[in-house]
């Protein structure tokens, strides 16, 4: 079965490209060069018209740590009802308490708020100070994707732990395989990490 390729872009240039270089999904963001952050209204709303692919939509306000204020949680809580209103297929977003675990109050509550629309957690986990801990959490209150590099800088560094977490996620959850993973390497990543679902920058060539 051929892989889900996640492609990560910041404009809607971008985003045309790479589908037409073969990606099968999108996680549209703005600022990368921070980790990604939410894009514009505009954006998302163009990106929905023209693309044929499934769009995951960045909710993060800022770049820095996972931790948000009040204000920033309400931020990001319409963000979403924006994206449902213009019907992407899903949302990704991480948050953390301040002692590194998931902050579950509040990671519950934005997954009943985002319902129906898919959910992605995404490499905050790699912040978490018991990742494996946090996949069972994510498992069990309805969380559909989690995208980690395996607590590492790069998913081959994180194999181990990526392993393990695909065995503890299966079947309900799956495991997005990040951390530089590129079209040049994925043939490798895939048989030492068989995921199935992979994403990054470079994963097309475009």
């Amino acid at each position: 079965m051929n892989p889900v390729k996640e492609v990560c872009v910041e404009s809607f240039e971008e985003a045309i490209r790479a589908v037409k270089a073969g990606a099968t999904r999108i996680e549209l963001c703005d600022n990368l060069t921070v980790g990604g952050t939410t894009p514009s209204y505009g954006t998302i709303k163009k990106c929905k018209e023209k693309l044929a692919v499934p769009i995951m939509v960045m909710i993060r306000p800022r770049s820095g740590n996972f931790t948000y204020s009040q204000d920033e949680l309400e931020i990001m809580q319409n963000d979403i009802l924006i994206c449902k209103e213009l019907g992407v297929a899903g949302v990704v977003f991480g948050i953390l308490d301040g002692n590194g675990n998931i902050n579950q109050e509040q990671t519950l509550e934005f997954v009943q708020l985002s319902k129906p629309l898919n959910i992605t957690f995404h490499k905050a986990i790699d912040n978490a100070v018991n990742i494996l801990d946090g996949v069972a959490f994510l498992k069990k209150i309805g969380v559909d994707r989690i995208l980690s590099s395996g607590g590492k800088d790069t998913a081959l560094e994180g194999q181990t732990t990526l392993n393990q977490m695909i065995k503890i996620a299966s079947p309900q959850l799956s495991i997005i395989v990040a951390g530089k993973v590129t079209y040049e390497n994925l043939e490798e990543i895939q048989k030492k990490i068989p995921s199935g679902d992979y994403h990054g920058r470079r994963l097309v060539e475009f």
